[in-house]
């Protein structure tokens, strides 16, 4: 019976929505009519609600230009009570100017190069390197844990990759 339970948690964490949908904007198409497209990776993580200090970190880092180009992006994504459980202070730290190139470094560890979704990693434990330049350790052979965060939804597409959102903030090894 607990083992239906924990399929069932991990079966929701899957599907349940974070996102009410991924935003979309119009635009005028090549016959002059409106056509919905998917948003970025940046304005899908500001609809959301839920990854303001995220995306106060990305401006902050500088990498806005880089997380709304072409990609694609897998971006483990923590949300805002992941960045509130760092150490008193840290946030506020990580977001001086004079840190912007410490805060770069960890937000680009949160980011895989390429779309990469769930059910590529479903059963397997692998490690990627992160656009930062680590290797990642991703463990999805019961739900799917990547370094020291959990995946809590997965599969949010966006027009120039995927997020995955996560519990904790990625903090690289070393």
């Amino acid at each position: 019976m607990r083992l239906i339970a924990l399929a069932a948690v991990a079966a929701a964490a899957f599907s349940a929505p974070v996102l009410a949908g991924t935003p979309a904007t119009a635009k005028m198409d090549h016959h002059g009519q409106h056509a919905m497209t998917q948003a970025d990776i940046v304005d899908t993580a500001i609809a959301a609600g839920q990854f303001g200090t995220l995306v106060a970190a990305v401006q902050a880092a500088g990498l806005v230009d880089t997380l709304k180009g072409d990609g694609p992006f897998t971006v483990f994504a923590p949300l805002d009570s992941a960045f509130a459980a760092l150490p008193e202070g840290e946030v506020e730290r990580l977001l001086m100017p004079e840190n912007q190139a410490e805060l770069a470094g960890l937000l680009t560890y949160h980011v895989v190069p390429g779309r990469v979704t769930s059910d590529q990693l479903a059963g397997q434990t692998l490690s990627v390197e992160t656009v930062q330049g680590s290797m990642l350790a991703i463990d999805a052979t019961d739900g799917v844990r990547v370094g020291n965060a959990n995946v809590v939804q997965a599969d949010i597409e966006t027009s120039n990759g995927v997020i995955h959102v996560v519990d904790q903030v990625i903090i690289p090894a070393g």
